[in-house]
């Protein structure tokens, strides 16, 4: 995974709750419960993360994903009719995310966790299919690690030392 540190403060961030889960822990005087929360925040601009927090409030534990999304951000290169600028396979543990560029008029076509991660990257037209594990935390680590691996039409031309007509072509 490609990390680069990206300044939280300078985006207007949006969250989404992808999941809640109550973990229970059988104690001598009966049960206690925790909470997970996977939360995923973006600005609608290219940028994204996702985390993960664990408390004994709901509330609480949305707060720490939220701080611990905001701290794992990460730059989407997103084309001209906000699509990705081409297709990937994102993958984390047994997941793995198909991420296909799509023309403008298409919506995000994505399931669930991965529909949450591309609409607050700020991405308006693709096309996903999850394969392998649907782990809702694994779905969308995959998602984030393969929009996060895109490379711009520019990038590649200036790795590969030639102009961007030649790439395009």
């Amino acid at each position: 995974m490609r990390h680069t540190i990206i300044d939280a403060s300078q985006f207007e961030l949006t969250e989404k709750v992808v999941a809640i889960k109550r973990v229970t822990k059988v104690v001598k005087g009966g049960r206690n419960f925790r909470f997970t929360a996977l939360v995923v925040v973006g600005d609608g601009n290219g940028h994204v993360g996702a985390g993960l927090g664990k408390a004994a409030e709901i509330p609480e534990a949305i707060r720490k994903g939220k701080e611990d999304a905001t701290k794992n951000l990460v730059s989407v290169a997103l084309d001209e009719n906000n699509s990705i600028t081409h297709d990937f396979l994102g993958k984390f543990g047994s997941s793995t995310v198909l991420l296909k560029k799509a023309p403008e008029g298409t919506g995000v076509i994505a399931g669930g966790p991965a529909r949450s991660v591309c609409e607050l990257a700020g991405i308006k037209n693709i096309r996903t299919k999850s394969l392998g594990s649907n782990n809702k935390q694994n779905v969308v680590l995959a998602t984030i690690a393969g929009l996060s691996h895109l490379k711009t039409p520019e990038e590649v031309a200036r790795n590969r030392g030639k102009s961007i007509d030649e790439v395009m072509a």
